[in-house]
């Protein structure tokens, strides 16, 4: 009985080095990684309705995530890669999350409408605003693509071109409440991402470059609910200048959300220095055809929702940012200036200034303390959020905003 034992213990163990070498050997072909960042602290934000809120928050600097990523070498300059990268909120576990204000709507969007039409309108627009509400899998990104030596085929889930030129020259990265993306995001004036696109990119010597286009997938034809976008730069270790471009064409095929974004860094040696100009166009609502039809289903005369609601939709602006990233020896010190201005008849500007402090606690774990204030005019209501989330909306137009943040952040 031992000996039998002892024979199959033997050849267990002898399987062992086997099964691993053929393990190792599936790893190396494949080059899959795990990866992921945990982002969680506590901010304290004024100006909401009813008063201060400090809670835990997910995402203040960067969004909490894990991703899968890999590569296949084919040889001769081609390999295949793909990326699946999901969000989750540290604070909670979940997929998704709402604006700190919920679904309250700025003031200028239902002011002078009859009580039941603003129920219907908070209603149907209020319960659209927040992060990933369909609580999607792989939100943050999803696709498959080859690499050759002429540049990179990608389709599935993507940042968009105007995004990443943002990204590249907001001083914070999209990080902390003092990011300028979080002055144009309700509503939205740059699609950061979109599903089912496609798209080539090139980088040579400094130079780089993205051609893209996200199918809207429509029976009613091609060009409705597109998106295309196509950006360009050159950028080395000391400066780099780029140029970005996205247009959005709404269910009905028009011309909906375009988003025009250059930027240019410069490394001036005491600090890294960055300066953002964008135009935010919406000559119709890229929601326009779906909001019309629930609110006219809803009971609300169609005149009034073609003359006096839809409208109200519509954007018009330019945004200015200027920041600059210094390093402390220990730790780097991020401050920035962001306006936008609004052209429309509301003229709702806004303002925002802020510093953060990053200081390395290792090589994967950094603490992060930022302030930002955000000044309001009198049809503006801007609460800034952080990186994986909305602020949402001030209590009344004009009413100012300020944002405490401590984020303790770990990469994996």
């Amino acid at each position: 009985m031992n000996r039998k034992i002892f024979i199959r213990t033997a050849a267990v163990l002898a399987a062992i080095p086997l099964s691993l070498a053929v393990s190792q050997s599936i790893a190396q072909t494949a080059n899959v990684t795990l990866y992921g960042i945990v982002d969680v602290g506590v901010q304290h934000v004024t100006g909401v309705k009813g008063g201060s809120i400090t809670q835990v928050a997910s995402g203040i600097m960067e969004g909490s995530r894990w991703g899968l990523r890999g590569t296949e070498d084919m040889g001769n300059g081609y390999k295949t890669m793909f990326v699946l990268e999901s969000r989750f909120e540290a604070d909670t576990g979940g997929l998704s999350n709402r604006p700190i204000s919920g679904t309250q709507l700025p003031d200028r969007l239902t002011a002078g409408l009859p009580p039941a039409v603003q129920a219907a309108l908070n209603s149907a627009v209020g319960s659209s605003l927040g992060v990933n509400l369909p609580g999607r899998l792989f939100d943050r990104q999803a696709f498959v693509g080859l690499v050759t030596p002429f540049g990179a085929i990608l389709a599935g889930r993507q940042y968009t071109p105007a995004f990443e030129i943002s990204n590249r020259f907001d001083a914070f990265a999209n990080a902390s409440a003092a990011s300028p993306g979080q002055l144009l995001s309700i509503p939205a004036g740059i699609d950061i991402r979109e599903s089912n696109s496609v798209l080539y990119r090139i980088e040579l010597k400094g130079f780089y470059g993205t051609g893209y286009y996200a199918f809207g997938e429509s029976a009613a034809g091609t060009k409705n609910g597109r998106l295309v976008g196509i950006n360009g730069g050159y950028q080395t270790g000391k400066f780099g200048v780029g140029l970005g471009y996205n247009e959005r064409t709404n269910s009905a095929g028009l011309k909906s959300l375009n988003s025009l974004i250059g930027g240019a860094n410069f490394d001036a040696g005491f600090a890294n220095l960055f300066a953002m100009y964008g135009i935010i166009k919406e000559p119709n609502g890229a929601t326009a055809p779906e909001l019309r039809a629930g609110l006219i289903g809803g009971g609300v005369p169609a005149a009034l929702v073609d003359s006096s609601i839809l409208p109200r939709f519509l954007q018009d602006a330019r945004l200015y940012h200027f920041g600059a990233r210094v390093s402390l020896g220990t730790g780097t010190l991020t401050v920035g200036y962001s306006q936008v201005d609004d052209r429309r008849a509301t003229n709702a500007d806004v303002t925002s200034y802020g510093a953060v402090y990053t200081y390395p606690m290792s090589k994967r774990t950094d603490l992060n303390v930022g302030v930002t204030q955000v000044n309001n005019n009198a049809n503006a209501q801007v609460v800034a959020g952080g990186n994986g989330f909305l602020g949402g909306v001030s209590a009344f137009g004009g009413k100012d905003s300020t944002s405490l943040q401590l984020s303790l952040r770990h990469k994996f």
